[in-house]
């Protein structure tokens, strides 16, 4: 990357940064809290949608709360940028897991999470940085937020990966967002199996 396409990537990144704190803002206002663990953010909010029957034979209902997870790119970007892309993602799994795995401990001993029936998400890496984390894949029902969710991922990985303009040309028709689904019942049984 040449030193003009480097100074470019770097002010689009500090634009973004800036955006997702506004974007922060927001997110406060349309949940009932925002707690962090690790390398995610928890947004509790109700869930909007369908029903939902789980694969655990858990039904998610339309207004029901959940904690809506969200990758901090402020820390994903700071990885990249020391480690380089590879390292960065592999760490960025390890962390993800370990994070998971607090929420589940979370689960269990604080009151704010008493009521979240499940774990959701929206992400296009459903292929590689949540695999083995026990997450079910679900299509986006709206058309239009599927829409909207494809271009807005897309664009975010175009400006935080190191190589996400030449990844999001080669891989476009991978890059369709899913929604990720993970019950309190599944995530509890799951994680308290594993070691600290």
């Amino acid at each position: 990357m040449n030193m003009l396409a480097t100074i470019t990537k770097a002010s689009a990144q500090s634009v973004w940064m800036a955006w997702e704190a506004v974007f922060d803002q927001i997110t406060k206002l349309r949940s009932a809290g925002i707690k962090r663990y690790g390398i995610c953010k928890l947004v509790i909010r109700r869930h909007h949608g369908k029903n939902m029957k789980c694969q655990d034979g858990e039904w998610i209902y339309s207004g029901d709360w959940v904690g809506e997870l969200h990758l901090d790119n402020r820390q994903v970007l700071e990885l990249s940028r020391e480690l380089g892309a590879d390292r960065a993602a592999l760490l960025t799994a390890r962390m993800l897991r370990r994070s998971i795995k607090q929420i589940s401990e979370a689960m269990e001993t604080e009151p704010e999470l008493a009521q979240v029936r499940a774990l959701t998400g929206i992400t296009l890496l459903h292929r590689g940085i949540i695999h083995g984390l026990g997450f079910e894949l679900h299509p986006l029902e709206s058309k239009g937020f599927r829409v909207f969710s494809t271009y807005y991922l897309r664009l975010l990985l175009k400006v935080l990966h190191p190589v996400g303009r030449e990844r999001t040309k080669k891989n476009a028709p991978k890059l369709v967002p899913k929604m990720l689904m993970l019950t309190r019942k599944s995530l509890i049984l799951r994680y308290s199996k594993e070691t600290a």
